[in-house]
């Protein structure tokens, strides 16, 4: 899977994540964009070394794993901005 799938799934992932974590965070639809690119891709390698299998395409399991990359992210990002 190249790296341009996981930024249109980070994208895609980075909206999900602020529809499921609604909130104030700072930057607003660009930070919320470059935490779901981020997320996906972290989420991409973290399945991948778990042994989940390779990422094919744009199917159900790549974006379920896109968007719990994402919510990781924007939850440590939550909570790194609250500890400032």
């Amino acid at each position: 899977m190249g790296i341009v799938l996981w930024i249109v799934f980070g994208l895609i992932a980075g909206a999900i994540a602020k529809f499921i974590m609604p909130g104030d965070d700072p930057g607003g639809l660009i930070v919320t964009a470059v935490i779901g690119v981020v997320g996906a891709v972290i989420g991409g390698f973290i399945a991948s070394a778990l042994g989940f299998g390779e990422v094919t395409g744009f199917n159900v399991p790549s974006m379920v794993i896109a968007v719990f990359g994402a919510v990781v992210l924007l939850v440590g990002y939550r909570m790194l901005k609250k500890s400032r």
